[in-house]
């Protein structure tokens, strides 16, 4: 197996992109991810596109075609990857497969999502979770996350104000990014009293409805010199499943799926948690932020809360988490999300994150999660390759 290297990055903006088609924004990001690599579209071997539904949020099935011609890329092989939220996560971990086995050795992952050109997206989103037995008896997302939170706030004594710190944090770094949806901060007080959605889970609480995209491409290692002076190394990429429903799970308060997935990339990358700078998270809710951070093992379980509120995962605390701004505040276009979380632990180990910059970053993990954690894609980028 090859050593495997990011030689290419980029993102659209996030947010609602009304002059902007689905082809448009991933056109958009592919361009500027070949740029960013000082590549030609000949260059490239094959592309990996992370879409969860397409076909319910615009009607357009067969997306790796479509993209393959609007990008200028065809004949290529392009394949879309679906694992709901996961979906721009696993599409990034086929494209690092298909380099590190030798098949292929300039590949494409990108990911997009149009999910402001429906009336109700709720619909589109349930289509994550378990078809018969949550979202046809009325489950939304909102309501499932909210019954993690409730008994994590049960058992571990967890307080509102901690679940809503993580709203606050990812706030206060998206409105460093350009490229956030929501470049404004905002306050625990305003998170408690916004929206009701799913006690005890408010508006402020919840990412919100996003369009956008974003593309990376990848190399063998040996051979990421050619294309940049500033090479960011895979690790570590790894995949897990849990149950899809989240009643047949044994606990509400940890996602199995990241758990079996972290400690399977920690022992690839020889690294641990405390090696981590910074992590970019899936909090598609605050809890899930919360929840994610014990996962990965940087704080004990139940301790999470009370990292929150002591400040442990600012930029400048003992990891910086969702600098970015997470799903939160840079948005969730859902099958952009996993590339994007990668792209922006690139950017920040390249130095190029400008006023969200984490000072002397050497090594960064992301976690993607497809609806309650029925899937969790997670991968380790550092500057060194060893």
């Amino acid at each position: 197996m090859r050593d495997v290297a990011i030689v290419g990055v980029s993102q659209t903006k996030f947010g609602e992109l009304w002059e902007k088609s689905f082809r448009d924004l991933v056109v958009e990001a592919g361009i500027d991810a070949i740029r960013d690599a000082n590549m030609n579209g000949e260059d490239i071997d094959a592309m990996y596109i992370g879409n969860m539904t397409g076909g319910l949020f615009v009607g357009q099935e067969h997306i790796g075609s479509l993209i393959a011609e609007h990008s200028g890329l065809t004949p290529i092989p392009a394949t879309r990857v679906e694992a709901a939220c996961a979906s721009g996560g696993l599409a990034l971990r086929q494209a690092i497969m298909a380099v590190a086995s030798g098949y292929y050795d300039r590949v494409m992952a990108a990911g997009v999502e149009k999910m402001t050109d429906v009336v109700d997206a709720t619909p589109a989103i349930a289509a994550a979770a378990d078809r018969e037995w949550e979202a046809q008896q009325g489950v939304t997302f909102p309501s499932l996350y909210a019954m993690m939170a409730k008994r994590h706030m049960y058992e571990y004594g967890t307080t509102r104000e901690q679940i809503a710190g993580f709203a606050v944090l990812g706030h206060k770094n998206g409105a460093l990014n350009p490229k956030a949806q929501f470049q404004r901060e905002i306050s625990v007080d305003a998170v408690l009293n916004s929206t009701k959605v799913a006690s005890p889970l408010n508006i402020l609480d919840c990412s919100p409805v996003s369009d956008g995209a974003a593309a990376i491409i990848v190399c063998p290692a040996d051979e990421a010199h050619k294309y940049t002076d500033t090479p960011i190394y895979i690790r570590a990429s790894t995949q897990a499943s849990a149950t899809i429903s989240l009643h047949n799970r044994k606990s509400l308060t940890t996602i199995p799926s990241t758990i079996f997935a972290a400690k399977k990339a920690y022992d690839m990358a020889n690294l641990t948690p405390k090696d981590m700078d910074m992590a970019e998270v899936h909090d598609c809710f605050s809890i899930n932020g919360l929840i994610a951070i014990e996962d990965l093992g940087f704080f004990e379980k139940g301790k999470g809360g009370q990292a929150i509120e002591d400040g442990l995962i600012e930029r400048d605390g003992d990891i910086a988490v969702n600098p970015s701004g997470g799903l939160k505040a840079r948005g969730h276009p859902l099958g952009a999300t996993g590339i994007a979380q990668a792209a922006e632990i690139t950017w920040q180990l390249r130095q190029e994150a400008g006023k969200r910059q984490v000072s002397d970053a050497t090594s960064g993990i992301t976690l993607n999660i497809g609806g309650t954690g029925g899937t969790a894609a997670i991968h380790i980028l550092s500057v060194d390759r060893k």
